[in-house]
């Protein structure tokens, strides 16, 4: 029976041909969780659900810059490609392109059968299967900061802050720091997108905003952060503005951050059991369950080789330092910004942590699969934390640091067997040799700062 025989490709296009659709954008995430796709006439949806689209698998490997990096199974291999399938379940209209849907699609290897090895969704499917086989459904609440820009041909990069010169208006609203209103159709728009946003306002920083996700199973939770990204950038591309996820695209402005609120439900059999919150304990230290304990103490123990998926940059670690709220030391605290891991003060079905490790460049999926492994391994590792911060959090005397450069964070990624191999050694090896790569290109470049430090003087 071909896809086009099947009740459920022949359901979804009538569905989408309903709603007036006539063209789906399968897209899926590469390594860095840009987005990639092709646009399919509906008519030939069909053929598409049979046979895949394919791609070549060095796209996993292609820089921002669009060199492709010698990964293995790569260039190595002459360049062979991967299998993309539309997965129809995810399809949602696009409100501000009348007549398509997005679709997300999943990546297959045609040679075996298997998800593409470098495939970021089939990773964080794989590290979710050991949490429910241990009794854990880990659920994420998403929050993620932005800049916006708008084009200045005397600025050096052909960009400036949208807003630039104010200054004081975070947790604002409206036309104070927002002057052509742009974040308020956003929100409309991303609302109609149907991606689960909640709130809006305008951060620290002139250009700099904020939207809130609601919390969801964790699969659902990075589809979401993952279309969310590629929708802001889109609707600031159609009004001419670029919106940047980059760590700290300005010296003068401070990073943006994507922290992620985890808790987890119980995972089985027992019908009793089943949705419970397992990191809420009243009678357990500070108000949470051994599983929520032994979850922070796993993310502290494997926090130098987190860094390198959640900062995964080079400008990531411009972002961190004293006095930043980005965090600088390898800590957890109750309720305070400060550190590492927060701990918000809700309990009973509210019990979570916050991981406010990373920032805003990450790849959703890489980042939410490397934090629930690493919290995985310290529940099955049964280890308490050290006692929470109290106070001010940068004092490097109270808490190791974190990795201060990309170098040293991958580094810490090889070095951590445990997790390297919780999420996969042929992951991490392509992944060690994609950012080596950047590094390597990034200190054979020139910067404006070594020119304005030595040109004058040597």
């Amino acid at each position: 029976m071909s896809a086009q025989d099947t009740p459920e490709v022949r359901t979804a296009m009538d569905r989408l041909a309903a709603d007036g659709i006539d063209v789906v954008r399968v897209t899926y995430p590469d390594l860095i969780g840009t987005d990639r796709a092709r646009d399919i006439l509906l008519d030939h949806l069909p053929a598409a659900c049979d046979h895949g689209l394919a791609f070549c698998r060095a796209v996993y490997h292609t820089s921002p810059q669009g060199d492709v990096v010698p990964v293995r199974g790569g260039l190595d291999a002459g360049l062979p490609d991967v299998t993309v399938r539309p997965d129809l379940s995810t399809s949602r209209a696009l409100p501000w392109e009348p007549g398509v849907a997005w679709c997300l699609g999943e990546t297959t290897d045609p040679a075996t059968g298997s998800p593409s090895p470098e495939s970021p969704r089939d990773l964080l499917r794989s590290v979710l299967a050991r949490c429910e086989q241990a009794g854990l459904r880990p659920i994420i609440g998403p929050e993620l900061e932005y800049f916006l820009l708008e084009q200045d041909t005397a600025a050096p990069t052909g960009w400036r802050r949208y807003g630039q010169g104010v200054t004081g208006a975070v947790y604002t609203a409206g036309l104070r720091a927002d002057a052509d209103n742009t974040l308020l159709p956003t929100l409309r728009t991303l609302r109609d997108l149907d991606i689960g946003v909640i709130s809006a306002n305008h951060e620290f920083d002139a250009g700099q905003f904020e939207i809130n996700l609601t919390h969801s199973e964790a699969m659902d939770a990075a589809d979401r952060a993952f279309l969310f990204k590629s929708a802001v950038k889109e609707l600031a591309r159609k009004e001419g503005k670029l919106a940047t996820f980059m760590a700290k695209p300005f010296n003068d402005a401070g990073g943006s951050g994507f922290h992620l609120h985890f808790s987890g439900e119980a995972a089985g059999d027992s019908a009793v059991e089943e949705g419970r919150n397992v990191f809420d304990d009243p009678s357990g230290a500070y108000g949470l369950s051994d599983t929520a304990r032994h979850a922070i103490a796993g993310i502290l123990a494997h926090a130098p080789a987190l860094a390198a998926v959640l900062n995964p940059t080079v400008n990531s670690y411009k972002r961190f330092g004293p006095d930043t709220l980005a965090p600088w030391l390898i800590d957890w605290g109750l309720d305070n910004r400060s550190a590492m891991v927060r701990i918000p003060p809700e309990r009973g079905s509210g019990a979570r942590l916050e991981l406010r490790l990373g920032d805003a460049g990450a790849n959703p999926y890489l980042a939410i699969a490397a934090l629930c492994a690493a919290a995985l391994l310290g529940i099955q590792d049964g280890k308490e934390p050290p006692a929470p911060l109290e106070g001010y959090g940068y004092d490097p005397e109270k808490s190791h640091m974190l990795p201060t450069t990309l170098p040293a964070a991958l580094d810490a990624l090889e070095a951590d067997d445990t997790l390297a191999g919780a999420l996969g050694k042929d992951f991490v090896e392509s992944f060690l040799t994609y950012k080596r790569d950047e590094v390597d290109r990034f200190n054979r470049r020139v910067t404006d700062w070594e020119f304005t430090e030595y040109a004058y003087h040597l």
